[in-house]
């Protein structure tokens, strides 16, 4: 994770970003340290990235990487204003000891468009990951991938519009919740197939970025206006964490956006 030290909106790259309207640091670090704290109680480890002036994206780290089974994939930005971020976090994983890394050669914005599901890396694209990343990330952390194509530019990633609730294991499928209305048609259909038990989302759920959150396999830590996607999962057993972010969705960024997993 990385501290919105230099938190602002001065650009917009996606719907959700108004230069216009005003944006607080000293809110947003607030709301990520709460976050923080909260994975934290819940017993998961926190690392930290120093952040760096001139980059206020740079809170979302999922964008910054894909870990599997200690391979690393790094990322590299459409969006010019963020291309700096991606050299920052190489350089936090070479001298973190992660040794099987590589430098993507096609843009590839990590964990904001590729979900590990314990058997498949679903990939996304349409906005910001090219078609070409898919076939690289197979490649480079061997394993399949399954591609999914976004239309709708409100859920410009897939950890906008998709989120894992538990990987697959030798003895039970995966489980994810998703919008269908953020696919194309042919990548809904492939979603229903691969995954005739998910939760999916309504209208109301997403646009509070509640697909844009983060699961343990049993706790789910989502925002707060996501009350009802979280009765959902309560009843699918589930227990869901509630989280303030707020200031940080006026970049366009929720819970998942904000962190990175490693899986080492």
């Amino acid at each position: 994770m990385c501290e919105p030290r230099y938190f602002a909106v001065e650009y917009s790259i996606n719907p959700w970003m108004d230069p216009s309207k005003p944006a607080s640091a000293e809110r947003a670090v607030a709301q990520w340290r709460e976050l923080r704290d909260t994975y934290r109680r819940l017993g998961h480890t926190v690392d930290e990235i120093t952040p760096q002036p001139g980059l206020p994206d740079m809170v979302f780290a999922a964008n910054s990487g894909t870990v599997i089974d200690g391979r690393v994939l790094g990322s590299r930005f459409r969006a010019p204003q963020r291309a700096a971020e991606a050299e920052h976090f190489r350089r936090w994983f070479v001298e973190h000891g992660y040794r099987d890394l590589t430098m993507p050669s096609k843009i590839n914005e990590a964990e904001g468009d590729f979900a590990w599901t314990g058997r498949l890396l679903l990939a996304g694209t349409g906005f910001r990951t090219d078609p070409e990343a898919h076939a690289e990330a197979q490649e480079v952390l061997g394993v399949p991938v399954v591609s999914l194509r976004l239309i709708d530019p409100k859920y410009y990633h897939l950890d906008t519009a998709l989120f894992v609730l538990a990987e697959a294991t030798d003895s039970t499928p995966a489980q994810v919740a998703y919008y269908p209305a953020a696919f194309s048609a042919g990548s809904l259909r492939v979603l229903r197939r691969l995954f005739p038990d998910a939760v999916e989302a309504t209208d109301a759920d997403a646009e509070c970025f509640g697909l844009n959150a983060v699961s343990d396999g049993r706790n789910v830590v989502l925002p707060v206006e996501a009350t009802a996607l979280g009765d959902r999962l309560a009843e699918r057993g589930y227990e869901p964490v509630y989280v303030d972010i707020s200031e940080l969705r006026k970049a366009g960024g929720g819970p998942k956006c904000c962190t990175m997993e490693i899986r080492k």
